[in-house]
This record gives structure tokens, sequence and C-alpha cells, in this order.
């Protein structure tokens, strides 16, 4: 086979093998057209712009829960974003869905995190008047920031699956953003909470946060008392709730993601759980209030100096005519927790003297 068939045959192998219900990445649609590629379909293409994308690298520097973390094992940003893909394409390849397309989405839901986490998006949330949202914000990069104002071009069905990852705070099944028209847009964010839930109880025992005692053992016998196996009885249950999506049964109306009674209702518990005794309430919010020292001073003083800003964040400011504040917000959630950190102190704090 010639190499310059490559991208047709792939696209020929979907069509043969995907559910008809699955996203085919020959109906892709960019925003503004260009050539395609000879040896990788649409979706492909979206995933490599993501994975070489300098805020995707970023995430390695990003809080998970435990801000800045100097332990080798705990959950950044980036292992995060790595571990809800994974989950999110063994499911897709059970159910007959588009993995590349799940990848794009999964490697790209989270690159608008602020540094530290939550509580670094609840600070830039009290500060700047359009309300910040971390989907929103990876949004943006894709559409707007990346490639020096010009973004990344992706597909509809990545921007719309990074945008409406997010879910509402007692049901992950619901979201107060809109739903994704594709599965695969709606599994990343089932995925994500698979993941999260998991990992940060893990993150937590290991922190001394939690014993697996503490754990609601009404969730603990539904859903199974070690880590692989939670993710297990999740991941299994995901995939045959909705084997309709294989194409082999009637889809429900609306076609929506979801997971069996019990185990929604388990896992809601033990993500509520999670948000009690470790999200809102734990050691490890100590310094919440820190954080939001350090972002609202570093937002004032840039807002005061806005020729201190970076030359291209301000040129695409400029261009579109926005608002300083959106500059200087554009900066903030790009920083890692250590940049953040390093900002602060080369602003604030005095530098010692070396004769």
């Amino acid at each position: 086979m010639n190499y310059l068939n490559v991208r047709t045959y792939l696209e020929e192998q979907e069509q043969r093998h995907l559910s008809p219900l699955a996203a085919h990445s020959a109906l892709a649609v960019r925003a503004y057209p260009e050539e395609e590629s000879p040896v990788r379909t649409a979706f492909q293409r979206d995933r490599d712009r993501i994975l070489h994308s300098k805020p995707f690298r970023r995430l390695k520097h990003k809080t998970q829960v435990f801000i800045a973390p100097l332990g080798d094992h705990y959950r950044t940003r980036l292992t995060h974003t790595l571990e809800v893909t994974q989950i999110a394409r063994t499911i897709a390849r059970a159910l007959r869905l588009n993995e590349d397309l799940v990848e794009a989405i999964g490697l790209g839901h989270d690159i608008g995190h602020p540094p530290f986490g939550h509580a670094g998006e609840t600070a830039l949330t009290r500060i700047y008047p359009a309300h910040f949202r971390h989907n929103e914000q990876s949004q943006r990069i894709v559409e707007v920031l990346e490639k020096d104002g010009a973004g990344l071009n992706l597909t509809y069905a990545v921007r719309e699956g990074i945008a409406l990852h997010s879910k509402a705070r007692r049901d992950i099944t619901k979201t107060a953003w809109g739903t994704a028209s594709t599965l695969e847009g709606q599994l990343i964010k089932l995925a994500d909470s698979v993941a999260y839930i998991n990992h940060d109880i893990d993150d937590a025992l290991r922190a001394g946060i939690l014993r697996p005692a503490d754990l609601p053992q009404e969730c603990i016998a539904v859903l199974g008392a070690t880590h692989s196996d939670r993710i297990n009885t999740m991941v299994c249950d995901l995939i045959q709730h909705n084997w309709w999506a294989t194409g082999t049964a009637p889809p429900p109306d609306p076609p929506l993601l979801s997971m069996s009674v019990d185990i929604l209702a388990a896992t809601n518990q033990l993500r509520e759980f999670m948000f009690t005794h470790v999200y809102l309430n734990s050691p490890a919010k100590r310094d919440d209030r820190k954080v939001r020292f350090i972002i609202e001073t570093i937002y004032q003083h840039f807002l005061q100096h806005p020729h201190e800003l970076p030359a291209d964040l301000l040129r695409i400011n400029q261009e579109r005519q926005e608002p300083v504040e959106r500059a200087v917000v554009d900066y903030i959630a790009g920083m890692t927790d250590r940049y953040a950190i390093k900002v602060f102190n080369d602003l604030f704090v005095p530098h010692t003297w070396d004769a």
C-alpha cells in the first residue's frame, strides 16, 4: 500500500469496524479548512497537536490535589490526564467507539487548569469578573492562544468534548454546561470521574489523610476494597450498561452514556465523600489561603503593570480588543505551581545580596 493512501485506509477501517454510533474521522469538521494528512486521520492530528503543545507539557508541574508535591508518587495534572485517557480508551475499544477522538479529548481536557489545582481555579473565579472555569480555559487555549494566537484548529468534536467534560457536584452524569453530542465526548466526562475519584483516594491514603477504614463501607461493598477493584468495577459497568453503544441494540432516548443504578449511586456517594473529607476540608487544603493570596497578588500586579505581561499575550489581547484582565488571567492560568511561586517571589520577596 502506498503511504499516501494510509489515511484513506484508516478511515475505511473506521467505517468497517466502528459502531454506527461512533464519530468517524472522515466526517470531522474544522473551523478552517486545511490540507489533509496523507497518513493520519483528523482525530489523530488533533491528538498530536495537543500532545506536542506547550500547555500539555506544563501539566507535569500542576497540582492535582496536593500542591506542588515533592513526593514522586503523588498525581499531578499530567498523570491524571494520562489515567483518564487510558480508562476512556479501554471503554471506547470495548464499545467500538473512536479511540483517537477519545484520546484527543482526554489529553486536552485539563490543559486550561491553572496552578494549584482547584484552589487556583477558585482563586481566579473570585477575582476575575468574567468568572473563570478551567474547561472554558482549555477550550480557549486550543481555539485562541496556541500557535501565537492562531489556535490549533482542532475538529469541532474535540473542542466540544474539551469544553463539556466538567460535571455537576452531586452526579457525575450531570453537567451545568451541556452534554457532548458524541459518545466519545460523553465518555471522557465519565472517565474523568472514574480516574480522579480513585487516584485521589490512593493519594489521600498515601498522605495519611484517609485510612482504608474511613471509606464509606457501603460504597466499598459495591465497588471493591482496592484501587484496582474499584476502577475495574466502574469500567466494566460502563461497558456492560452502555453495550447499546456498539450498535447491537437500540440506543436510549436520548443516547446518553451512564452507569447502572447501583454503581452510579455508589460512585456518586464515594465522590461526595471525597469532597467532604479531602477536596474541601482536609490537611491538603491548609494552604488554600496562601494560594488565594499568591494568585490575587500576582493578578493585581499585572493588572496595574500590563506592560510586564508576555508580549505574545499582550498582542493577542490587543488584536482581539479584549479587556486587559483577560490577558492577565491567560498568563496566570498558564503558570505551573512552581512558576507561579517564582513569579511571586521575584515580584514581592526581597532578594538577598551576595557581594
